[in-house]
């Protein structure tokens, strides 16, 4: 491993080096190859941190605990950073990219050729999964990846149509390998690790909070061309999903339910605001014009 991605990841696994304050010093040292080489009045000079904050913040980078656990984890798991050439195409443009995804499973799904983001909430009701099925399968068919958030109810089954119809899936996780969450299906997440693609923003130590589901989801929708909401209440998740897939510029579909669910209401709302409605595979399928292509 090259010393530009360790000290990637030994400033990604450091309390107190947060997102912003890692871009800083990679805008200020693009290979951070100065990394241990900066002074505490440097660096509280460039992260407008108090001087003694710096000399702690640098402490850490010397901790042999840490660094002893982060060799445990680059033994264990997969680790890709920005700096790698097989960073996400489609993630490396978002707004906000992760700086450090660590991946359980096959990596050769990173860059799938056609993928869909399914999103939904974690009550459907009882129709929710036979449309799913109804559009997803024919798509499953035609090689698309399905990317969501192993969650209950959509989510995991979003994973299991994949996995029954022979297609791939990708599971993007809120919180560490070591506390799989939710804990409702842990045989599927040792299937997907197995034969599929899991994926965490998180050092695998690092337990589930609860601002850390709506920061992954930009993850989830980052990685595919188009999100699919199933079913969803107006305030919820799987909407903050789809704000962020708008940010990024990708496409939002939404699929009708029964004015009898409130399951349904996010999604008859993101119609009326011009998210496409949809029925069928097709119906996605024919937005991708570059699909019709191959």
């Amino acid at each position: 491993m090259n010393q530009t991605k360790w000290n990637l990841m030994l400033l990604h696994a450091s309390p107190g080096f947060t997102r912003r304050r890692i871009k800083a010093l990679i805008r200020a040292n693009p290979t951070l190859d100065s990394l241990h080489s900066f002074t505490p009045q440097a660096l509280s000079t460039l992260l407008k941190v108090s001087f003694n904050e710096a000399v702690q913040l640098l402490s850490q980078l010397h901790n042999p605990r840490l660094l002893n656990k982060l060799e445990a984890f680059a033994e264990k798991y997969h680790c890709v950073t920005w700096f790698d050439q097989h960073y996400p195409t489609l993630l490396r443009h978002i707004p906000d990219p992760p700086l450090v995804l660590y991946m359980n499973g096959d990596l050769t799904l990173l860059d799938p050729l056609f993928s869909l983001s399914v999103v939904g909430t974690r009550t459907p009701s009882r129709e929710a999964f036979a449309n799913m099925e109804n559009v997803l399968a024919p798509l499953i068919s035609k090689r698309v990846t399905l990317i969501s958030g192993m969650a209950a109810g959509i989510d995991q089954f979003a994973h299991r149509l994949a996995i029954s119809y022979h297609g791939k899936t990708i599971a993007v996780l809120g919180s560490g390998f070591q506390y799989i969450y939710p804990k409702n299906d842990i045989p599927l997440y040792q299937c997907l690790a197995d034969q599929h693609l899991v994926i965490s923003e998180y050092v695998p130590d690092q337990p589930p909070r609860k601002y850390q589901f709506p920061e992954r989801n930009r993850i989830i929708s980052g990685l595919t061309q188009a999100t699919l909401v199933v079913e969803a209440k107006v305030k919820s998740g799987s909407l903050i999903t789809v704000s962020q897939a708008l940010e990024q510029g990708r496409e939002v579909f939404a699929m009708p339910g029964s004015l009898q669910h409130p399951t349904s209401e996010g999604c008859h709302k993101l119609i009326q605001d011009g998210a496409k409605l949809v029925c069928t595979a097709d119906d996605i399928i024919e937005s991708w014009p570059v699909y019709n292509r191959c």
